[in-house]
């Protein structure tokens, strides 16, 4: 039964905390300074700096404003790199645009189809209230982005630049989700499936105008010419966006993902439930154990390949300086509290979930047996035959990563970050690689006669 707060509880705490002397001297403190600035520690601001023993060259970092790109902009930060390289410029950009563009019109066809199969439950129920609640966002994964490109292809930047709604996506998605609500409303109440197939035509139509009126129609071809840092001119003529990708990109589909959650049995495949963007396409991972994400994003790191990861990123953050530490802000001293909860605890009351997603380009490795004497790349690494990493010399760890962020270059180190491990080991939560980087009993758990298990689509992992 729920109690009332009492007359009787609330004298009681207001005299312990009259009582309590520390607190009223935070209370000064914190009613006249941001909460941040008070619980910082001092020491941990002090002990970091940017620098890292391996760090891959790269571009300027990129900005995606006031939308939820990370994932896009993630992932075309781990494979411009080699894009760049090719064409002999240091900066080279995708058009993220374009791929937003039929990343939107994508989802739209989802959530009508998921309109069309749910049609028949009522509206209260839990997964219709899901699909809702949010018809049209912004976040996504590497799957999205990889089954974008494999459909639709890429462009260079300058072929659909950024518009003011693809950098502040509000009033765009706005419009958007009352159009899909519009047609649920009209899919639920269709008494044939020729009424609703009707429906969805119509309201995909509507989508792509609204899309085209925000974004720009997306070119179909374009002429591919640039000038490299040694300013010689290159023209290689009219591509597609399909040959575009073809080219520069590759082949997508052999990556793979890795996650870590504490909450179920490793070394098992799951399946997230309907989450796509493409119909068809759900998110699955193999579960590890922390150490192995890891470990595989420092071999990735020692071959000079970024690392597309995913995180929490909202907690222990300094934005300005661009760090994180999982004992950055000592809250808990600060208020005289405790708040702790484990990683898996954190995902099952929905502490926790994968909120954005950047791209390891850099790792601080040292000895674990001697303090912390600095490894560089040519002191070398390699690899058991479990697939876990070695040192042949000695034994390394990592103390802190560099991370490439999407926020543009007035934060941080230029727009990079430098991520404590401590931080590593509590919110970050996965990674993607190729399969060929995974252990052995890893990638087999990704074949498709291994077991599988579902996860709904309301999973935090899935958010």
């Amino acid at each position: 039964m729920q109690k009332s707060v009492t007359e009787e509880e609330i004298a009681e705490w207001a005299g312990d905390f009259a009582a309590d002397r520390a607190a009223r001297l935070v209370q000064n403190a914190v009613t006249q300074t941001p909460i941040n600035k008070v619980a910082e520690d001092r020491e941990i601001i002090n002990a970091i700096d940017p620098s890292v023993s391996i760090k891959i060259p790269t571009g300027e970092a990129t900005n995606q404003k006031k939308s939820g790109r990370c994932w896009m902009f993630a992932s075309y930060n781990v494979l411009r790199g080699r894009v760049a390289k090719e064409i002999g410029v240091k900066n080279f950009q995708f058009s993220h645009v374009y791929l937003q563009f039929f990343d939107k019109l994508e989802k739209a066809n989802t959530f009508l189809g998921n309109m069309d199969r749910l049609a028949e439950r009522p509206a209260d129920d839990r997964e219709v209230v899901f699909w809702l609640r949010e018809p049209i966002w912004d976040g996504g994964y590497w799957y999205f982005f990889e089954g974008l490109v494999r459909k639709y292809g890429a462009v260079p930047d300058y072929a659909m630049p950024e518009t003011d709604s693809s950098s502040n996506t509000d009033a765009m998605n706005e419009t958007l989700r009352v159009l899909m609500r519009r047609a649920a409303r009209d899919i639920r109440a269709a008494a044939s499936g020729s009424a609703r197939e009707a429906i969805r035509a119509e309201a995909l139509r509507q989508t792509y105008r609204v899309l085209a009126i925000h974004l720009g129609a997306p070119p179909r071809e374009f002429i591919w010419q640039w000038e490299d840092d040694d300013h010689a001119f290159h023209r290689e003529g009219l591509f597609t966006p399909r040959q575009f990708a073809e080219k520069y990109l590759g082949d997508l589909g052999d990556y793979v993902q890795i996650v870590d959650d504490p909450r179920h049995p490793r070394g098992v495949r799951y399946r997230v439930d309907g989450k796509q963007n493409i119909a068809g396409r759900d998110f699955v991972f193999v579960n590890v154990p922390v150490q192995t994400l890891k470990e595989v994003a420092i071999r990735e790191l020692q071959a000079g390949r970024p690392v597309w990861m995913a995180c929490d990123v909202k907690h222990q953050l300094d934005g300005k300086r661009g760090i994180w530490d999982a004992n950055l802000y000592a809250y808990d001293s600060t208020y005289g509290i405790d708040t702790a909860l484990t990683k898996a605890q954190m995902l099952e009351l929905h502490e926790a979930r994968l909120t954005h997603i950047m791209a390891f380009t850099g790792v601080d490795l040292v000895d674990a047996g001697a303090g912390d004497r600095e490894v560089s790349a040519k002191d070398g690494g390699g690899t058991s035959s479990d697939g876990r990493m070695e040192n042949t010399q000695t034994a390394l760890r990592p103390r802190r990563w560099r991370i490439e962020n999407s926020w543009g270059t007035d934060r941080g180190d230029a727009g990079f970050y430098t991520m404590n491990d401590s931080w590593f080991d509590q919110y970050v939560f996965g990674i993607t690689v190729p399969r060929e980087s995974v252990p052995r009993e890893v990638a087999e758990a990704f074949a498709p006669e291994a077991p599988e298990t579902v996860l709904p689509v309301w999973d935090p992992v899935g958010q």
